[in-house]
């Protein structure tokens, strides 16, 4: 039977997921701390702290001259937004400055070898104050710094983060180009900021960890060839227009395939996905994740109209 919503989309032979998020949450939730500490179920030991992560939420997309935007599907988008603070990009991000959604479910079928992500995605900044230079002062397109998707997977007895990401701007500079996830620390001490036996390893949670530096580059990604793609943000912060993502991987050999943005699609050329050791208590994982970063003080937003995550 024809469904005009999945028709938007480009699954492989099994879907596990296709969630509209008119719907509702669809077991889409903010990343929260490991409340697991003594001596009342304490937040665990970390650099950065999960707690100031701003919540999920539905939302109407709604701005002060427009009202209410709605969503590519009916009136309802996940909304994943950061809070208004940022260090400058070679510092450690500020707990607070990235948003995360992810959805929390595990492998089913041994029989597979590509794993797909979808999405239909708008991003855009605040209406907080005009204070730019030039043309358009109050647009803000270069406070966002970054947003991307992909998966925290664990199987057959390795972890590994896979996934892209947009970076968008640069202490007020713009890239505008894609990058995927691989780590290029020279140890665990190195990804993490030189602590000590810290239970991120190498690897794990790149959007927080791993060196930054000037030009845009980061220990934890690596530019996809051909990459520079300048997005449609349109002319105010109140426009936002609905775009395209797709993620392609190989689960059976793990490594990068290709990526699609719009009309566009870049070879990933095969390029081998960075695994870890396993985790205790967490064999089968398969949490696809999405997330937003502010470049300056300035609450910036991802809003997610809907995914599908497939395999063959």
């Amino acid at each position: 039977m024809y469904d005009p919503l999945l028709s938007r989309f480009q699954p492989l032979n099994r879907i596990l997921i296709h969630d509209v998020f008119n719907t509702g949450f669809n077991g889409w939730m903010a990343l929260m701390p490991n409340f697991c500490e003594t001596p009342d179920f304490e937040e665990g030991p970390s650099i950065i702290s999960k707690t100031q992560l701003p919540p999920v939420m539905l939302s109407t997309a709604t701005y002060r001259y427009p009202g209410s935007h709605g969503a590519l599907s009916g009136q309802y988008s996940l909304k994943v937004s950061t809070r208004p603070i940022a260090n400058p990009y070679c510092q450690i991000p500020l707990a607070g400055s990235i948003g995360h959604a992810i959805r929390r479910i595990s492998l089913h079928h041994l029989k597979r070898k590509y794993l797909q992500f979808e999405m239909w995605f708008a991003y855009t900044a605040e209406q907080d104050k005009v204070d730019g230079k030039g043309k358009l002062p109050g647009l803000h397109e270069t406070s966002i710094r970054a947003f991307g998707a992909g998966w925290d997977i664990q199987e057959r007895g390795e972890r590994y983060f896979s996934g892209v990401r947009y970076l968008n701007a640069v202490d007020g500079d713009l890239k505008q180009k894609w990058q995927f996830m691989y780590p290029s620390s020279k140890d665990d001490r190195d990804w993490a900021y030189g602590t000590d036996d810290y239970w991120a390893v190498k690897g794990i949670d790149p959007f927080w960890f791993g060196r930054r530096y000037p030009d845009g580059r980061h220990d934890g990604f690596i530019d996809v060839p051909n990459g520079h793609q300048p997005l449609c943000y349109n002319e105010t912060d109140c426009k936002i227009n609905w775009q395209y993502l797709r993620l392609l991987i190989d689960t059976e050999k793990r490594e990068y395939v290709e990526l699609q943005c719009q009309d566009k699609t870049f070879d990933l050329e095969r390029h081998p996905i960075f695994l870890t050791p396993p985790y205790a208590r967490i064999d089968g994982l398969l949490n696809p994740l999405v997330w937003i970063e502010t470049d300056t003080n300035r609450r910036v937003f991802l809003y997610i109209d809907s995914v599908v995550i497939s395999q063959e």
